[in-house]
């Protein structure tokens, strides 16, 4: 069998990448480039949101829950973990309009501050963002004066959506647990 010479190899591993990319240009990739006026992405804009997370931990009405319990010895409560379904409302107080809700968990994720991992849905409710979400993902430091975490995506009219969150408390009972906390929302969306 003759051997093939360095030239020939070179153009048969030429050739190859020629239709192998022939090949993705004609479909048969799992993957495109898209024109962002398919999806409706016109101008990219930012929107400021203020609203108040109302977090109750106690009583009948609790929209936090507990489902994994810290550790006995752990004086930042790590380990433990609530699923929640939080209030989110224009004013501080909880009878005010309520705009949407906070859905997701957090978790006490360490053993030298009072620090959260939140992962959390804004689920709005009201005006045009009705059924439109924003995710926030991040870690909160709960006694900090200012917490900021990002935003790293949406649904609805907050597809593609980016941006942070500040989150500042505003009212904290140590005897119940129960937080009301501003959070002011920078989105970028389309």
């Amino acid at each position: 069998m003759a051997k093939l010479s360095e030239n020939t190899l070179a153009a048969h591993f030429i050739f190859t990448i020629f239709i192998v990319s022939a090949l993705a240009e004609n479909g048969s990739s799992f993957a495109r480039t898209m024109d962002k006026k398919v999806l409706g992405m016109k101008k990219e804009k930012l929107s400021h949101f203020r609203l108040y997370w109302h977090d109750i931990v106690g009583g009948k009405n609790a929209t936090a829950v507990p489902v994994v319990f810290p550790s006995r010895n752990s004086t930042t409560a790590f380990g433990m973990i609530s699923v929640i379904d939080d209030p989110l409302t224009m004013g501080p107080e909880l009878s005010s309009k309520m705009v949407g809700r906070a859905q997701g968990f957090y978790s006490a994720a360490s053993q030298q501050e009072v620090g959260l991992l939140m992962a959390m849905n804004f689920a709005f409710m009201e005006g045009k963002y009705n059924g439109s979400t924003i995710t926030i993902l991040g870690r909160n430091t709960v006694f900090s004066k200012v917490r900021e975490m990002p935003v790293i995506g949406g649904s609805g009219l907050f597809r593609f959506a980016r941006g942070y969150v500040e989150a500042r408390t505003h009212r904290f009972d140590p005897a119940t647990g129960d937080a009301v906390v501003q959070y002011d929302c920078y989105v970028m969306h389309y």
